[in-house]
């Protein structure tokens, strides 16, 4: 007798670095070559206007959250299938503002995208991103999960270990790089999640998800790998396979892909 394999879904996430400049470089092409089940944006930028035409009529159901100041941050979730429900910023009051923070509920999963704040010169946004946004995140994806798994992708802001970034000993105090915010991303592993491309790519060097316009970082491939999908560890046997896009252009960023397979 043979058995029917569980259909999987392809999930995408691309700090998009401006939505309105990234369709000018393709942006619509390359999302329909890839051809995601859901796709998680970060960085649109687009603030209280309407979100532009995309031409993704393979995506229908959208949400755009967005900051309230004009041009700054925000997320959207895009999907073929409509979410049960979705939430913004549900965390905290103290996240609130910035559009970094948006969740849809599927039948057997969650899925959670995220435009993690950044530290910033000086690290003068440290003790935010440590002591509010990460613990307040963490509490929450944990709340998720104690329902059904859960998918949390977005730019994260964090080189998690020293062969995610390409000049370590060069960056040991600088934003996404420092002790703090690395100890953050191991207590979140701990906390039951799994970094989806490690597990597919335990030791693989040089794989990168954003390069600085600087210098000709991309072309020397010389990146930080700030962009992830985790996953709930006691789902790891739904993982299929996660990847970095990173011959894809049209931001600083390059997308993000995991495959899911639907219990």
């Amino acid at each position: 007798m043979t058995t029917t394999p569980s259909p999987t879904l392809r999930l995408l996430s691309w700090n998009v670095n401006g939505l309105r400049a990234c369709l000018k470089k393709g942006f619509a092409e390359t999302i329909r070559a890839e051809d995601p089940d859901v796709l998680c944006l970060q960085e649109t930028r687009l603030g209280a206007d309407q979100p532009p035409e995309l031409d993704l009529p393979d995506l229908p159901h959208r949400t755009f959250h967005s900051a309230d100041k004009p041009g700054y941050a925000g997320t959207a979730l895009l999907a073929r299938t409509a979410p049960l429900a979705v939430e913004t910023d549900a965390a905290g009051a103290a996240l609130a503002g910035e559009g970094r923070l948006l969740a849809a509920e599927f039948a057997d999963h969650y899925v959670v995208t995220a435009y993690v704040p950044n530290s910033q010169d000086g690290l003068r946004r440290l003790d935010y991103r440590c002591g509010v946004w990460e613990p307040a995140v963490r509490s929450y994806l944990a709340r998720l999960a104690d329902h059904k798994p859960v998918l949390y992708g977005g730019d994260l802001n964090v080189a998690h270990r020293e062969i995610d970034i390409a000049r370590p000993a060069n960056n040991r105090r600088s934003a996404g790089f420092t002790d703090e915010e690395r100890a953050e991303m191991d207590r979140l592993l701990e906390s039951g999640f799994l970094d989806s491309f490690r597990v597919f790519h335990p030791d693989e060097p040089g794989r990168y998800s954003w390069w600085s316009f600087r210098a000709k970082s991309r072309e020397r491939n010389v990146g930080w790998r700030l962009d992830y999908f985790l996953v709930s560890a006691d789902a790891r046997e739904r993982l299929v396979d996660a990847e970095i896009l990173d011959t894809l252009h049209g931001s600083d960023h390059c997308p993000v892909r995991v495959e899911w397979r639907v219990a």
